[in-house]
């Protein structure tokens, strides 16, 4: 049995959470915060970051490595084509998604959701590397109706849990979604996705995950 560890606010760790429902994968669920962590965590992920799996084998960290060994170990159904080309097509957009759209919006994330604060300065140079690497996604993602194309792929579980951060925080911090300005139309494919099983209950367990939190810094507040 997997275990697969996080929390479900994280998009990265509903990414795994997506492959594993979509290949109806057994598998348990089982709650590792941000933050300091004990010497198993870090034998488990020794850079102290979620998801991680546990398995019969033992552990595995980073989420593209963890959703490329679930396709290798549980090949039915495929979330990646069989041929090379379209297999190699299906992680180049996952890359976009992950390293030049999210990872360069996740500089925004302390202003645009937790009540920090980033620079002007830092805010105008991710603006022109996010309207830059939009661009770039764009001439890549097909949206036809699935990001790769007419098949759902891992690469829509990557796009399912990142675009709406990306639009998101763009929209807090500039007052424009950046997806949409540059004529990205994801939200009727993001609505599309989201009638999926596997999204529906990513979906469901952030929401309440969210509200556990908001629900616990209340309760800390008032205790204050």
């Amino acid at each position: 049995m997997i275990t697969l560890c996080g929390f479900a606010v994280s998009n990265y760790y509903n990414k795994v959470k997506m492959v594993l429902l979509e290949k109806g994968i057994p598998f348990h669920e089982e709650y590792v915060a941000t933050g300091p962590k004990d010497e198993a965590t870090l034998n488990a992920s020794p850079l102290g970051k979620v998801p991680f799996i546990r398995t019969p084998q033992g552990t595995l960290c980073e989420s593209e490595v963890i959703v490329e060994y679930l396709e290798a170990a549980y090949p039915s159904p495929a979330l990646v084509p069989a041929d090379p080309w379209g297999a190699a097509k299906v992680r180049e957009l996952t890359t976009f998604i992950e390293l030049h759209l999210e990872l360069v919006v996740r500089e925004l994330y302390p202003q645009a959701f937790f009540g920090g604060t980033v620079s002007e300065s830092n805010q105008t140079r991710v603006r022109k590397l996010l309207e830059k690497n939009i661009t770039a996604f764009k001439r890549l993602a097909q949206f036809k109706p699935y990001v790769a194309g007419d098949t759902f792929t891992s690469a829509d579980c990557a796009a399912f849990v990142s675009l709406p951060l990306v639009s998101m925080a763009s929209k807090t911090i500039y007052g424009v979604d950046l997806l949409s300005e540059a004529g990205v139309d994801w939200k009727p494919y993001i609505k599309l996705v989201g009638e999926r099983p596997s999204a529906a209950r990513v979906s469901a367990d952030r929401k309440a995950a969210q509200e556990a939190q908001i629900a616990a810094i209340k309760a800390k507040a008032a205790q204050g």
